[in-house]
C-alpha cells in the first residue's frame, strides 16, 4: 500500500479554531455579527419569568406554555454546549411616509418571510460544522424555539439590551435578525458584552405612541403596536387605536428613534444584499383600500409567503380599518362600507368604529345611514357595541 492510498487521520481542531471557521463561514453567508456563547442559564431567565406573570405577554400563550423550556438550551438540544449567535441585517431602503388610504409595515416585513431564508443559511452552517466535527449534533433556529436569544446574543458579545428590549450594537444599531446555532461541541466563548450603551437617553420609552414602556428595559406587549398589529386576535382596545396612527403590521418607532440607528450611522452601512428583504414594490407604504376586496383565497396567494400572513385577513383588515379611521380619508369610506358587511365580526366592528371617527360635515350624512343599515340586520354584540358607538360619534 502507498503512501498516498493511506487514509490521513482526520484534523483534530481545537475549540478556538473550530469557533474561528464557523465565524468566517457564517460572515460569508451574510452575517454581520457572529459570537459564541456557552449553554447555560440565561441571566434573564428570572426578569422572563416576572414579565410573564405580570401579563405583559398577553395573548402570547405559547411563552407561558413553554416557560420552563426557556431555562436552559438544553431544551432545544440535548446535550448542548455552544451557541453560536448571529445576526444578519435586513435595513434596505427608507421608508416612504404613507398618503392618506396607505399604511405603514414594519421594515422587516417588507419583503418574503425570513425564515426560509435564514433556516437555509443554518443548514448549511450545521453541515459544515459536521464535517469539521463528524457525529456532531447541531440545530439551527430562528425566534421560533424556546431561547431567549437577545440573552445569548449579549452573552456571545454581540451587544447590549436596550432600553426598547431590542439588541443594540454600536455599529449595525438594531436593523437585524437574530439567528442561533446550538451544537454540542465545544466551542470557545467570546467574551459577554457588559457595558450598556443607552446611557441617560430616553428617546424610545418617550417615542412610543402607545406608551408601551412601563419602564425602561420592560415593555408591556399589550400596549405595543407590534402585538396588537399581529399578535392580538380580537378586537384592538379603544383606548388604542388612535395611538397606532398610520401602522397596518408592526411597528418601528422606537428603532426610528434610536440614536443607534440615526441616519448618519444607518447611511454608514451597506444595505443588505437579500433579495428576500428588499420590499415588495407594494408594501413601502401599503395601500388599504383593495384589501377589503380580497376574499381568503386572494390574501393567501398575495400575502402567503411573507410576514404579514401570520395576522391573517381578518387581523389586517381589522387594522386597515384603524388606519383608516385615523386618517378620516373621505375615499376610503366606500372601503369601510364594504368591510362593514364583512363576513368576518372582527373586521365589521372595527370598521364600523372608523367611519365613526369621520367629522366632515359631507360625508357624515352617508355614514349614518350606512351604519343604520347594518345596524339592522348585525347579530354579534360586540359590533353592535361598535355600531352604537360610532352613531353616538356621528350624530354628535
Amino acid at each position: 500500500m502507498t503512501t498516498a492510498d493511506q487514509k490521513l487521520p482526520e484534523e483534530k481542531l481545537t475549540s478556538q479554531e473550530l469557533a474561528d471557521r464557523l465565524k468566517q463561514a457564517a460572515q460569508q453567508l451574510g452575517f454581520v455579527l457572529a459570537g459564541v456563547a456557552p449553554a447555560v442559564e440565561p441571566a434573564g431567565f428570572g426578569r422572563f419569568s416576572e414579565w410573564l406573570t405580570a401579563g405583559y405577554a398577553g395573548q402570547m400563550h405559547y411563552l407561558a406554555e413553554r416557560q420552563q423550556a426557556y431555562a436552559h438550551p438544553g431544551h432545544v438540544l440535548d446535550g448542548v454546549r455552544s451557541i453560536l449567535m448571529l445576526a444578519i441585517p435586513y435595513r434596505t431602503v427608507d421608508p416612504r411616509p404613507p398618503q392618506p388610504g396607505e399604511g405603514r409595515v414594519s421594515r422587516y416585513a417588507w419583503g418574503d418571510d425570513y425564515h426560509d431564508l435564514i433556516w437555509s443559511k443554518l443548514d448549511q452552517l450545521c453541515d459544515q460544522l459536521e464535517q469539521l466535527v463528524p457525529g456532531s449534533r447541531n440545530r439551527g433556529v430562528v425566534d421560533t424555539a424556546p431561547l431567549l436569544e437577545r440573552e445569548f446574543a449579549q452573552l456571545a458579545g454581540l451587544g447590549w439590551i436596550g432600553k426598547n428590549t431590542l439588541l443594540l450594537n454600536q455599529q449595525h444599531g438594531s436593523w437585524f435578525f437574530l439567528a442561533a446555532l446550538l451544537t454540542d461541541v465545544e466551542l470557545a466563548a467570546d467574551e459577554p458584552s457588559t457595558t450598556d450603551h443607552c446611557g441617560t437617553c430616553r428617546a424610545c420609552l418617550d417615542a412610543c405612541p402607545t406608551g408601551a414602556f412601563v419602564a425602561p428595559y420592560v415593555l408591556d406587549a399589550t400596549r405595543c403596536i407590534s402585538y396588537l398589529t399581529i399578535e392580538l386576535r380580537e378586537a384592538i382596545p379603544r383606548s388604542l387605536r388612535t395611538g397606532m396612527g398610520d401602522w397596518l403590521f408592526g411597528c418601528d418607532v422606537c428603532q426610528d428613534v434610536c440614536p443607534w440607528n440615526t441616519n448618519s450611522r444607518a447611511e454608514s452601512l451597506p444595505p443588505s444584499p437579500e433579495p428576500t428583504f428588499q420590499p415588495r414594490a407594494e408594501t413601502n407604504p401599503l395601500e388599504l383600500t383593495a384589501l377589503f376586496e380580497l376574499t381568503e383565497e386572494d390574501f393567501r396567494q398575495r400575502f402567503r409567503k411573507t410576514p404579514l400572513w401570520r395576522a391573517r385577513r381578518r387581523g389586517v383588515l381589522r387594522n386597515a380599518a384603524i388606519v383608516l379611521g385615523n386618517q378620516q380619508a373621505a375615499s376610503a369610506v366606500s372601503a369601510l362600507t364594504r368591510g362593514l358587511n364583512d363576513e368576518e365580526a372582527l373586521v365589521r366592528g372595527a370598521c364600523a368604529w372608523a367611519l365613526g371617527q369621520y367629522r366632515q360635515a359631507e360625508l357624515v350624512v352617508a355614514i349614518r345611514e350606512k351604519l343604520y343599515a347594518r345596524q339592522q340586520v348585525e347579530t354579534d354584540a360586540a359590533v353592535l357595541e361598535e355600531i352604537r358607538s360610532a352613531l353616538a360619534n356621528v350624530t354628535e
